[in-house]
This record gives structure tokens, C-alpha cells and sequence, in this order.
């Protein structure tokens, strides 16, 4: 049965994509696009609630609605008095939100004392013709599977062009370092670029598909997706792979290119254009000219100096699996990761939020969603991040789309990152409490995964042993845990592979790191403090 359904989906693919590639954007189509969502902000959002909520009784926000008393004139008159972000607040304040644990379908939904079971799949969006999948990193749980829709890509792509061109980089020869399906972020890479018509001359990807379990339905439509392409006059390039520790295989290709054509643009993650940038630093080579558009993890100050001393620059992007694009890098910034929020296709409030196992609570983003093609629809759901949200003018051609808020600081409260990848969590506590205990002796109690950024920039992770456990050596002791990876969960086997080819994960002998509540959580984020002081409140200041 599921067969069939992936074959139904790859069919409206290959039949979706040649009319998706046949109609490229141009800048003005782009712009008029976005002002035009601008404008009609309330009306996209009453009308995707009233056909996606109220008129779809599955939904699981319908209870939640019934709960708090309020129908959808109710919403409607709320909307009209008090605008929409001041309604998204009085719906949370009455419970209307999904938690990240509830979104992700790991905890029922419990409010007034009334439980409503629910799963990740009740948040699709019920009229979307899903064109591929691609699955989240499972970064506290098991991988969360998204169905992509071309028109949601399509949706968005103005939002991109802008921001290109804000930047100067439209019509610059384009290369990207990003994975395969089951990563996303390569295939929606690829495509939005040609929808721009500005389709990439390379598509470098750190895994080769032979290396880990590779389901037949994701290698159907990565390289289904080229062949189209290809068959449809339009040169989407084959995935080649380049591992981790090849970076100087990307940076050949920039300085290349440079000498062309005079500038390049390089789509890839944060740690992937670091290593770009060390790589042509220990060969010499001047990246002037050369642009990167990096996510997928912090943009920290160490890892941005590094980058722009070759030369090169960047901007940095915001992207929720289950959304698409939430943000897209000012070309005036305050710091190194401050974004225009996408204001015309999507809401965003705060709301505090209690840090698992730690005295503070953090400003936790709660987003929703405007746009009809959204994969998800959201409606207050909290995300795992938060962060600093601002409106000003920052003189960015971007303001003039109405894009005047501001995202900055933007970290997880949860998820631990190497190198781009997003920690299995449920696979690595495994590991933590039950392998390495039950291979090297001890307790759950002395082992530890810690999340730390080293000398060069780099964020690694550290398995902290305490010294009371016996080891070997710290290459027997990381081969155990990469290779319970390789047998857990493909997004699992996906990391193991890349932290193995980075380096990313090493052996830290010390005593595990209590919180000041006396517990100690087997994933831990050293960042909390160091974290924006904006940011982030303890329980003493509430």
C-alpha cells in the first residue's frame, strides 16, 4: 500500500515539475507578488483558517477552538479589531498552540484537562497534492517526514529573488554543497534556484548514496528530478559527491569560476562554507568574489570572521522543515545572523517558554502560517527555537517589501548541531544510556553528549565520559557510538557518516555537567551560556 502511494506521488512529481521549470520568475513578477500577500496578510490567514480549520474537522485545532469558546466569527471580528498578531497572542494566552513535542506527534495535547492524541501527520495540510517527500533530522526524536509541494516552492521563490537581489547575486554562476533526499535542503536548493532561472552549474553533495541506506523512493526523485529537468531544456546538474573533508574541491571550484566569471555564489551550510573558506586559506587562494547562503545552524561570530577573512561574504537563511523559508539575510545587518522574517508568509509571536531542565525560560517562536501551499498549517506551533524579535529600519532594499521585522540570535533549546547535522536525539540517548554502559561499564549517569564550539569555529560535539569509567582508547569508544548510529534510523546512519568524515564528535574525559536543578539531561547545549542576554530569562527575573 505504501508503495503505491509513493509511486502515485512521484508520478504527479515528474508530471509537476516540467510546468513548474517552464515558468521562470522574474524580479518584477517577484516583487509585485510579495506586496501583494503584504497587503492582504488578514485575508490569507481567515481564509486558510476557515477552509484548512473549520472546514476540515480533523483538524486537530478544531477541539482546541471548542476549548477556548471561539468559532470562527469569533475569529474574524478579533482579527478585524485587533489585528493578527495581537489575536495569535490572545489565542495562546487562551491555549490555543500546539507545543513542539505535540507538533512532532510525541505527547498528546492536553489542555483543561482534556487530552486530544495526536500525530505529526494531523498538521498536513489536507489539500496539498504532496509532490516528494524529505525528512526532518529528528533532532530530539525520530525524523519527522514532510511532504513537499511544488506550488509551496513556487510560493516562495519571489521571497528568494529579493533577497538574491538585495545582495547582488542574481545571475551569478551558482553551486551548492547540500545533501540528497532524504535531506531536503539540496532538491528545494535546486529547484528554487531554477525558478529563478538561474539553475546551479554544480550540485556537491557530502554523501554518496551508497554509504548509508538509501530508500529506492528518495533516489526516484533526486535524480528523477534531474532527468526531467534535463529533458525539459533545463541543465540541472548531477548530485557529485565530495565529503566532508574534499572542501577543497568546492573552493577549486569557486576560484575557478572566480577567474571566469568574476563571482560566485555558493549555496551550502554554515560549517560546510567554513571548511570552504580554510581549505582556499591553506592554499592561498583569494575568494573575493565569492558569496555564500548559509543555515542549518548558528551563524556565530568565530565562524563568520573566518569566513570573510579569505575575502568571500555571506548571508545567512532561516528554514523550519515543515514551513520552508522563514527568513532571509539583511544586506544591511546588525550582527552576523540578522534576517528580514517573511512577514507576507507567515506570523510569528513569543511566548516564554521553560527550558527543560534548567532554572530559565527563552522567548520560544510560536509560528503561523498565511500561505494555502504550506505543507504544515500552523496555527500558534511552537518550535524548538527562539530568539530576538525586532522591527526596524535598517536602510536594506528588503524594507521596501515590508519585510521590517527582524529575526536575530536565533538558537534551539534544544537540538544539538555538527557540522549542519541535526542530532538523532532519541538514537543518541540510546546510545548514551544503554550501549556505551553496557559496553565500557558505568551508569547513564557518566556519559554524555556535550555541544561546544572549538578554536576554529567549528561547533563540535563532545561524548564527556566521566574518568571513573574505564576506556581503551577514544577511536574504540567513537567507533561503538558511530556505528550504533549506522544502525539506528537512516537520518541516524545520515549523521553518523557526516560527523565521521568532519571529525565533529570526539571524547571529553570530565564528570558529566548537572544543571542547577540537579538533573542531568544526557544532551547538552553548551551555548546557554553564552546565549543573547535578550534572549534568555531565569526564573529569579519572572
Amino acid at each position: 500500500m505504501r508503495v503505491l502511494v509513493d509511486l502515485k506521488m512521484y508520478g504527479r512529481f515528474a508530471a509537476g515539475i516540467p510546468r513548474f521549470l517552464h515558468h521562470p520568475l522574474s524580479l518584477q513578477e517577484a516583487g509585485a507578488i510579495v506586496q501583494r500577500r503584504m497587503a492582504e496578510r488578514t485575508t490569507n490567514f481567515l481564509r486558510l483558517v476557515e477552509r484548512g480549520i473549520f472546514g476540515y474537522p480533523q483538524s486537530p485545532y478544531v477541539p482546541l477552538l471548542k476549548l477556548a469558546g471561539c468559532t470562527l466569527a469569533d475569529m474574524q471580528q478579533m482579527v478585524r479589531t485587533q489585528g493578527l498578531e495581537d489575536t495569535l497572542r490572545a489565542l495562546r494566552a487562551a491555549g490555543v498552540y500546539i507545543a513542539f513535542e505535540e507538533f512532532k506527534g510525541r505527547a498528546p495535547i492536553v489542555r483543561q484537562g482534556h487530552v486530544i492524541p495526536v500525530q505529526a501527520q494531523d498538521f498536513d495540510n489536507p489539500y496539498l497534492s504532496r509532490y516528494y517527500q524529505a525528512e526532518t533530522g529528528g533532532s530530539t526524536g525520530i525524523g519527522t517526514r514532510v511532504g513537499i509541494d511544488l506550488g509551496h516552492v513556487a510560493a516562495l521563490a519571489p521571497c528568494v529573488m529579493l533577497t538574491w537581489d538585495a545582495h547582488n547575486v542574481l545571475g551569478v554562476p551558482t553551486a551548492l554543497w547540500r545533501g540528497v533526499l532524504p535531506d531536503g535542503s539540496g532538491l528545494n536548493n535546486i529547484l528554487y534556484a531554477s525558478r529563478l532561472g538561474q539553475v546551479p552549474q554544480k550540485w556537491f553533495s557530502h554523501i554518496a548514496s551508497h554509504t548509508w541506506r538509501y530508500p529506492w523512493r528518495y533516489r526516484l526523485a533526486t535524480y528523477g528530478t534531474v532527468i526531467v529537468g534535463r529533458l525539459c531544456g533545463v541543465p540541472i546538474p548531477w548530485p557529485e559527491t565530495v565529503s566532508i573533508e574534499q572542501a577543497q574541491v568546492v573552493a577549486r571550484w569557486a576560484v575557478d569560476t572566480l577567474q571566469a566569471r568574476g563571482a560566485c555564489l555558493i549555496l551550502t551550510q554554515v560549517s560546510r562554507a567554513l571548511r570552504v573558506c580554510l581549505a582556499a586559506q591553506e592554499a592561498g587562494w583569494d575568494l573575493t568574489g565569492t558569496t555564500f547562503v548559509v543555515g542549518g545552524e548558528p551563524t556565530t561570530p568565530a565562524k563568520m570572521q573566518a569566513i570573510t577573512r579569505t575575502g568571500a561574504r555571506y548571508f545567512p537563511t532561516y528554514t523550519v522543515a515543515e514551513a520552508g523559508r522563514l527568513g532571509m539575510g539583511c544586506s544591511q545587518p546588525a550582527d552576523e545572523g540578522d534576517l528580514h522574517f517573511l512577514k507576507d508568509a507567515f506570523a510569528l509571536i513569543q511566548y516564554p517558554h521553560q527550558v527543560p531542565g534548567m532554572d530559565s525560560t527563552v522567548p520560544a517562536f510560536h509560528l503561523t502560517s498565511l500561505l494555502a501551499t504550506t505543507p504544515k498549517l500552523l496555527l500558534n506551533v511552537e518550535t524548538d527555537d527562539y530568539g530576538v524579535v525586532e522591527t526596524r529600519a535598517c536602510g536594506c532594499p528588503l524594507e521596501a517589501y515590508g519585510w521590517t521585522e527582524h529575526l536575530r540570535h536565533i538558537r534551539s533549546f534544544q537540538k544539538l548541531t555538527g557540522e549542519g547535522v541535526t542530532l538523532v536525539g532519541s538514537d543518541m540517548v540510546r546510545i548514551l544510556e544503554e550501549v556505551l554502559p553496557a559496553r565500557f561499564g558505568g551508569s547513564p549517569l557518566d556519559y554524555q553528549l556535550l555541544e561546544e564550539e572549538d578554536e576554529q569555529g567549528f561547533t563540535r560535539l563532545n561524548l564527556v565520559v566521566s574518568p571513573k569509567v574505564l576506556l581503551p582508547d577514544d577511536r574504540t569508544v567513537l567507533a561503538v557510538v558511530l556505528d550504533a548510529l549506522r544502525q539506528g534510523s537512516i537520518a541516524a546512519d545520515s549523521a553518523q557518516a557526516i560527523w565521521q568524515q568532519a571529525r565533529a564528535l570526539r571524547v571529553k574525559r570530565m564528570e558529566p555537567i548537572w544543571t542547577t536543578r540537579g538533573k542531568l539531561m544526557p544532551l547538552h547545549l553548551a551555548q546557554h551560556a553564552t546565549r543573547a542576554p535578550e534572549a534568555i530569562h531565569h526564573a529569579d527575573e519572572k
